[in-house]
């Protein structure tokens, strides 16, 4: 089955919406300790929507499909806005859904008033964390590293084996013997934490978790891609405009063939990237069983035409695109950040090449 891709006219409604919203409300920082602005994300998630947009309309949510999480992860992409959005939208609400957990929590987190994220990553000690019985209960022991939002989330899906085998978990953000540490990530607008886990209680949300967890990171990079498309937009826009703007020898930079060629080009890897992550969009709302496949794609044809856009953005630019006052090194930070999110490129032409049977 062949996915509708283009975004039809009430996507392209929203897209307005959140463009205009955070063009307004948002501004992307240049310094890793700033907050997110609660009060921007109350409104954001309770005026727009944009947590409960793939959210049963049972369970508090708005009954769309994927298409549209796609369109408000390109406009995030796009702003960079501070914000704990692919936290809650795409891997909260993604793990919630996936195991057909618990509606009130799924209820909480597409109002916005409850943000959540995945910790699955093992820290670098060489040990996984696990997870034991105990009178009733169940407690967690290790460490887990690139938690996205994992300093401020509210509720923290993790990962931690029993019997050998992975299982989620919903640990509170107040529970005992849970230690969080802000890590200083490359991207100051996506903040990223070490967590610890010393004994501490969790629920048990799904004991057999290993095809939850491929149906999230096929989630997770459809929406990173077209993040990574947004962004790419972003940055091939502020070229254009330089070149266009920019005047060397009384005429403008971008009538040169040098720039002209190089915007050209750029211009052709985002139209690919669209297309990419477009894809994967439809296809994680028309055709699920095709997902892993157009998400591989997707993230790797979005992930290197965002980096070298992003890169391509400071040549263009010259002398001021090195410097901290212009927004160029926010696009190549959060390109180089955001391909290691999910899984590396490695792991994704792996994806790849087992599903073509190469």
């Amino acid at each position: 089955m062949i996915p509708r891709l283009t975004p039809d006219a009430d996507a392209e409604d929203l897209r307005a919406a959140v463009r205009d919203f955070l063009a307004r409300h948002t501004e992307p920082a240049r310094e890793p300790d700033r907050p997110w602005d609660p009060t921007v994300w109350k409104r954001l998630a309770g005026e727009l929507g944009v947590v409960a947009l793939d959210v049963p309309e049972a369970a508090g949510g708005a009954g769309a499909t994927f298409r549209e999480v796609g369109v408000v992860a390109e406009e995030l992409g796009r702003s960079l806005a501070r914000l704990p959005w692919f936290s809650t939208a795409v891997l909260g609400v993604g793990v919630l859904l996936h195991t057909g957990g618990n509606d009130e929590l799924l209820a909480e987190l597409a109002a916005g008033s409850t943000t959540a994220t995945l910790a699955e990553r093992e820290a670098p000690s060489g040990q996984a964390t696990r997870a034991e019985e105990d009178a009733g209960g169940w407690r967690l022991t290790g460490g887990k590293t690139l938690v996205v939002e994992g300093a401020t989330a509210d509720l923290l899906f993790a990962v931690a084996a029993v019997d050998g085998e992975p299982a989620l978990f919903v640990v509170d953000a107040e529970a005992d013997g849970l230690i969080r540490a802000p890590m200083r990530a490359l991207d100051p607008n996506r903040q990223l934490a070490d967590v610890v886990f010393d004994r501490t209680p969790a629920t048990l949300l799904a004991a057999d978790a290993q095809a939850v967890l491929d149906r999230v990171h096929d989630r997770a990079a459809s929406a990173l891609a077209c993040e990574q498309t947004g962004g790419a937009a972003a940055a091939l826009e502020l070229s254009a405009t330089y070149a266009a703007q920019r005047l060397q020898f009384g005429r403008p930079i971008g009538s040169f063939q040098a720039i002209k060629h190089r915007c050209a080009d750029m211009a052709v890897r985002v139209e690919a990237a669209r297309s990419a992550s477009l894809w994967a969009a439809a296809t994680a709302a028309d055709d699920p069983a095709e997902l892993p496949t157009a998400a591989a794609t997707a993230a790797l044809v979005c992930g290197d035409a965002y980096r070298w856009v992003a890169a391509e953005t400071v040549q263009v630019h010259g002398g001021i695109g090195f410097t901290w006052e212009h927004p160029a090194h926010l696009h190549v930070r959060r390109a180089a950040t955001t391909a290691v999110l999910v899984a590396e490129h490695a792991a994704h032409r792996e994806t790849l090449l087992a599903r073509l049977g190469i």
